[in-house]
């Protein structure tokens, strides 16, 4: 027979502490990898490469579960290829988090009194630098922690000069390709960080707010318009109606009167205009609106800013320096003094975005921007995964994708900060626009009339690079040749489109139609135990370093592993991470007892006929789930293959083999040293096959139980294609028995340690080797003189008759059980009752009635259990 296991480089050890204490052995044993270096990858070796790049955590950010959770796929992915040998190459690194970074800063310099305009960019710029070796990159060690195999001499930031030489070169070729452009557009703005933000960065929350409905035009040219905004009525420059909507087919074309001002505005005919929603007219202000300014752009409106980059009013008039807040309760008075408020709704509760930095309410603001002119790019993004080169798994997420790439448009990449990669772009004195490269001087200085543009890009921007600057793009480096494209990027799917998509577009664009990665893998979200959001406001968040802390980093790693259904959210609660603890507990214990009863994987594994039934059943079923988890892993199921180990070493090697074996390891001899034989390697394989998702319990008890240098090197188990049908069904009957015979004895209230006399009737079946196992495994001792079957069992063809009389109170137990059936008569008859009333049917809810049907059929068999259980029952 072919075996997995790998024969020893030293002498194996059977000595294991009694318990396993995971904090003294996982910071030690993490060290120990990195030191030795196993995660690092070698780019000229001729093994075939398997990359993975670490989605970029902020710098300014501390691992929370959702990092926790894709952390650990990532690591059980490149684990396992390492072990198949792959040269494995998982590379981290950090994003800059250009507006959270800058605001640590300031909010730094203002408990010192000072303001970033006090030191000036350059100074500033330098001080955030100082903050980031100081302070940022505190969730690397906390990536340790959880045991992250990543090549760590690789580390990269986006601020770095290599990929910020990668920024600069694709911005010039962007923008020579005619693909970036700077415009006037609406874009997010944020009155207290003082730049454009991405939609990413707004939180959209329910607001109380007002709702107004104010009259425009004088005399029978009059409307009414409903806003929550009343204070950007000051650069309204239309009213939009649909064209078809009779009530004003009129005013269509007409200037009427806007309140407050001495402009008139005209009335114009736009379908976007729902006539079925308000009042069916819609104030049009394309300065401060993107709806608006659309229709502003069809029907060439003038844009009119109202308000500066802090949202001050800057109209001159009553409310010229008043917040927008100050100004629309301002505006709302004056309306209403003048009778034009038809209706007020307060409190109005509505959707507001917010910014997830400051939590400042967004202005949508009319800006000149730089754009990316996504078109070109998006459809070369699409087709990438249309035409096969890329995956999408699970593949029903492909349309949440083809929805984001096919309605792409165009990206604002510029951010009003000073932290960050600065736009290359020089404007010269006589009006020039210059765009500079990595390797070109600027074309003048500022003496002579040459400034750089003052704006940086978005984070975004650089972290769409992520996939190939890292390996050293534009320059074809070694790294570059060797581990592009990835093979896989795993990432939660509510990013498609800020990440994945703009990961694509410049992949594609930059590397010659070579998309970043070959697979993308959509995770969900990690979600509490009821499946509600986490969130700081409802109180429910978790910081996974404290249950790392309380219950170890294979605990957590499993039980996120094992919630990880593709593209589904993951309700995660303490209670089960504690599940996982007992499993490690569980490995721990049972591999100990195995090495303290001869396991072992020395010398070659006895052919089949050599071995028991019970060996060869755990063999056949050892091969069948390196084959299932093998197909799981390529399929990215990450909670079945977890859930398939889980079972295979839990129910059928610990509860199981272990036990069937028990008795012949008392026995000693030759079948003794046969069984630890087999016992090792199926400990060995079980081990090899855990340690992607639980890697630090399993190295221990990997290298305890083997010898071997690191389970972490180690070769992936291979399916050695045995199978023995015949021995899997005689162990199912050996289990059928056995748990049929527990059954009862817990129906008669046997303690599970109590012995009971039995004649077992074997005749006939494949069970009578299995005797000794079966009376040790259900305690049960030899028929004596006097043995009197009070019970017979009957099961797969095997009988077991039992001696009860003076094991339990027979008088008792009867009485026991006819109160636990009187109780589920009435139960059945509640039920029926509710059941075939036709008023209760027609007025009850569908789930209430499943409810009671589910109430009916559970007294259904409770009352037959019982009857069987007291017709079982000796005579008094």
């Amino acid at each position: 027979m072919t075996e997995n296991s790998q024969q020893p480089q030293s002498a194996p050890t059977s000595e294991l502490p009694t318990q396993y204490a995971p904090a003294e052995v996982e910071g030690k044993l993490y060290e120990r990898w990195v030191e030795r270096g196993y995660f690092a990858a070698d780019a000229k070796s001729d093994k075939p490469a398997y990359t993975i790049v670490i989605p970029p955590p902020n710098v300014t950010g501390s691992l929370h579960l959702g990092h926790a959770f894709q952390h650990t796929l990532m690591d059980a992915l490149t684990r396992r290829k390492r072990m198949q040998g792959y040269e494995a190459l998982w590379l981290p690194g950090m994003d800059h988090a250009g507006i959270a970074t800058q605001n640590k800063v300031e909010q730094q310099l203002a408990e010192e009194g000072k303001s970033r305009q006090d030191l000036g960019r350059e100074e500033f710029v330098g001080r955030v630098w100082q903050w980031k070796e100081e302070y940022g990159g505190k969730i690397l060690g906390q990536m340790r922690r959880l045991g992250d195999g990543v090549d760590w001499d690789r580390e990269r930031f986006t601020m770095d000069e290599g990929l910020s030489k990668a920024v600069q070169t694709i911005f010039k070729r962007l923008f020579d390709d005619e693909l970036i452009y700077r415009a006037e557009r609406i874009i997010n703005w944020c009155p207290r960080c003082l730049t454009a933000i991405s939609d990413i960065e707004v939180e959209y929350q329910e607001d109380d707010g007002e709702l107004v409905s104010i009259k425009y035009g004088e005399g029978d040219e009059t409307l009414v318009v409903a806003t929550t905004r009343a204070e950007t009525m000051l650069g309204d420059t239309a009213v939009a109606v649909h064209p078809d909507d009779e009530r004003y087919k009129h005013l269509i074309g007409r200037r009427i009167k806007l309140p407050l001002t001495d402009r008139t505005i005209p009335v114009v005919a736009d379908t976007h205009v729902d006539p079925e929603f308000g009042t069916g007219a819609v104030k049009v202000t394309p300065a401060h609106d993107p709806n608006d300014f659309a229709i502003g752009q069809r029907h060439g409106l003038e844009s009119i800013t109202v308000m500066d980059e802090r949202a001050v009013i800057t109209v001159h008039g009553p409310f010229q320096g008043l917040d927008r807040f100050e100004a629309r309760s301002a505006i709302v008075a004056a309306l209403r003094s003048q009778g034009r408020i038809v209706a007020e709704k307060r409190p109005y509760v509505h959707s507001v975005g917010h910014c997830s930095r400051c939590r400042t309410t967004v202005e949508p603001r009319l800006s000149m921007q730089w754009w990316v002119k996504v078109a070109p790019l998006a459809q070369a993004a699409g087709d990438a995964v249309r035409d096969g080169r890329v995956a999408i798994h699970p593949a029903d997420m492909s349309k949440r994708y083809f929805d984001w790439v096919d309605n792409m448009h165009d990206w604002c990449i510029s951010r009003q900060l000073w932290w960050g990669h600065r736009i290359p772009v020089w404007y010269g004195p006589g009006g020039e626009v210059v765009c500079v490269g990595p390797d070109e001087e600027p074309p003048g200085t500022e003496a002579e009339g040459w400034k750089q543009d003052t704006d940086v890009l978005d984070t975004w921007f650089s972290s769409g690079l992520w996939p190939f600057s890292t390996l050293g793009w534009p320059e074809r480096t070694p790294d570059l040749e060797k581990f592009y494209s990835t093979d896989v990027l795993v990432t939660g799917y509510d990013i498609i489109f800020f990440w994945v998509a703009r990961m694509m577009m410049f992949g594609l664009y930059a590397m010659d139609g070579e998309a970043p990665f070959k697979t993308i893998a959509l995770t969900g979200l990690v979600r509490d135990e009821r499946g509600k959001k986490m969130s700081k406001s409802f109180g429910n968040v978790v910081d996974p370093l404290d249950w790392m802390d309380k219950y170890g980093s294979d605990a957590v790693r499993f039980t996120l592993a094992r919630g990880a259904n593709p593209g589904t959210d993951v309700p995660i609660g303490e209670d089960w991470v504690q599940a996982s603890r007992n499993f490690a507990n569980k490995i721990w214990n049972a591999t100990r007892f195995a090495l303290m009863n001869g396991a072992t994987v020395e010398g070659p594994l006895p052919e089949p006929e050599k071995l028991s039934a019970t060996d060869r059943w755990i063999l056949s079923r050892l091969n069948k789930t390196v084959a299932e988890v093998d197909a799981f892993y390529d399929d990215f199921q990450f909670a079945k293959l977890s859930d398939s180990l889980y079972h295979f070493a839990w129910d059928e090697v610990f509860d199981w083999y272990v036990e069937l074996s028990k008795t012949t390891f008392m026995a000693g001899g030759e079948p003794a040293k046969i069984s630890g034989r087999v016992l090792g390697e199926v400990l060995d394989v079980t081990l090899r096959l855990l340690h992607p998702v639980v890697p630090f319990v399993t190295e221990t008890l990997w290298t305890t139980l083997t010898g071997g240098e690191s389970v972490v090197v180690a070769d992936w188990p291979k399916d050695t294609g045995f199978r023995d049908a015949a021995a899997e069904r005689e162990i199912e009957t050996l289990q059928q028995v056995i748990t049929e015979v527990r059954r009862f004895r817990a129906d008669q209230g046997l303690q599970p340690g109590q012995r009971v006399p039995a004649r077992l009737t074997l005749d006939g079946t494949a069970l009578a080797p299995h005797e000794a196992a079966i009376r040790q495994l259900l305690r049960l001792q030899p028929e004596g003189e006097a043995f009197a079957a009070t019970a017979t069992l009957p099961v797969a063809g095997a009988t077991v008759a039992l001696d009860l009389s003076g094991t339990i109170d027979v008088a008792a137990e009867r009485k026991r059980l006819a109160k636990d059936l009187a109780a589920a008569e009435k139960e059945k008859a509640q039920a029926n009752a509710k059941l075939g009333n036709e008023a209760f049917l027609a007025k009850a809810p569908d789930q209430v009635v499943e409810k009671i049907r589910t109430r009916l059929a559970k007294a259904d068999e409770d009352m037959a259990r019982i009857r069987t259980q007291l017709e079982r029952l000796p005579e008094a």
